[in-house]
């Protein structure tokens, strides 16, 4: 909705087009469920490493439709291998920020 609303005095269309294209085209599709779909949202954001407030919303978005926490890192942490090790450090510290405001402590995981 923030997203939307900052659009309105610039491009409202794109605000729109976010909304009906891909929440309503895209993500009201059935083969995937909402956790999977946010999972691979914050992988590909990850991937891109420029896309913080989307990837820090999206993360969010992971949380509240039951991703645990340690998922979302193990996701970010994959991308190490795929998009190098500066996108994920990047992931990981959006993250890091999202859990922070949220209150949640995660312990490192031991190998």
């Amino acid at each position: 909705a923030r997203t939307v609303e900052s659009l309105q005095d610039i491009a409202p269309e794109l605000g729109r087009w976010i909304v009906e294209w891909g929440y309503g085209q895209v993500l009201s599709r059935p083969q995937l469920d909402l956790r999977s779909r946010e999972l691979a949202t914050v992988a590909a954001l990850t991937a891109l490493g420029h896309a913080q407030p989307q990837l820090r919303a999206h993360i969010n978005g992971a949380l509240n439709v039951g991703c645990k926490p340690e998922e979302v890192v193990e996701v970010i942490m994959q991308m190490a291998v795929y998009a190098g090790f500066p996108a994920a450090i990047n992931g990981i510290l959006a993250a890091k920020e999202v859990f922070a405001e949220r209150g949640i402590k995660l312990e490192p995981t031991p190998r």
